[in-house]
């Protein structure tokens, strides 16, 4: 009543009362300790995708999915291939996340307002994921004229980048016993209204690729459209070679993940 919404809540043990539910938003699965790396959680967490998954398809086939569980890539790509979810109805939230650290990181660096950053962070969910530096702008200004004129330097641009990819490791460390939350939750709810309200955000998510970006039957962080269809276009980028390197270091690590989640599928 505070924040003057209106809204009926109910607490279930019993995936029934999800029924033909119009979203499902999973963050369930262990958190990370500190020391653990988002890989370390892939066993207990795919068996968790494997309930989940049999549950959506029994109840709720035509639900928009959004996955929040870690390793997030591996997880969107169990829970697509065990539910049988078709491509357009299911995506991981990672890059909004990312992106949103990237630029708060560079806010208080620049000390400029994090609304007039617009950038992008691409890949998978992990710690080789990839800001786009040359796609990272200042109210259209692109970064590096930033870096011209000595507004920031390269080597603190270097470290904000390392400081992103290990963002929820800071978070784990200092929390001891959980991992983050709200700005995780934050980011699920820009995808859901995208979807919900056919909103048609360009937004960087976990996606199923099928030739995109060379990359064939895996999930990967990449700018996509969320409308009231689902994933309604993959947005392909002209990647430089450094892009496209560290963009195929990231990939073959979710392969890697993937490929420890197939030997589990049988």
């Amino acid at each position: 009543s505070i924040s003057g919404s209106s809204v009926n809540l109910i607490g279930t043990n019993d995936y029934k009362d999800t029924e033909n539910s119009d979203v499902v938003i999973i963050t369930a699965g262990i958190p990370r300790k500190p020391g653990m790396s988002r890989d370390d959680l892939v066993e207990t967490n795919f068996s968790i995708m494997n309930e989940l998954g049999n549950a959506i398809k029994e109840y709720s086939p035509n639900a928009f999915i959004i996955c929040v569980t870690n390793p997030l890539d591996a997880m969107v790509w169990s829970l697509k291939e065990i539910a049988g979810i078709n491509k357009q109805m299911i995506v991981g939230m990672a890059g909004i996340l990312d992106s949103a650290r990237f630029k708060f990181f560079l806010s208080n660096e620049l000390s400029i307002s994090t609304d007039s950053i617009q950038t992008m962070v691409l890949g998978g969910h992990g710690d080789t994921m990839v800001p786009l530096l040359r796609f990272t702008s200042i109210s259209g200004i692109p970064l590096d004229e930033f870096i011209k004129k000595k507004k920031v330097s390269e080597e603190k641009v270097k470290q904000i980048v390392s400081r992103t990819r290990n963002g929820g490791g800071e978070i784990v460390a200092l929390m001891k016993n959980s991992s983050a939350f709200f700005s995780p939750a934050t980011s699920a709810i820009e995808m859901l209204e995208s979807y919900f309200f056919d909103n048609k955000r360009i937004l960087p998510c976990s996606a199923y690729l099928e030739g995109e970006y060379n990359v064939n039957g895996l999930c990967v962080g990449v700018p996509i459209i969320i409308g009231k269809n689902g994933v309604e276009e993959i947005i392909e980028l002209e990647l430089q070679n450094s892009e496209k390197d560290g963009l195929n270091n990231s990939i073959q690590a979710v392969e890697e993940l993937v490929q420890k989640c197939k030997k589990l599928l049988v």
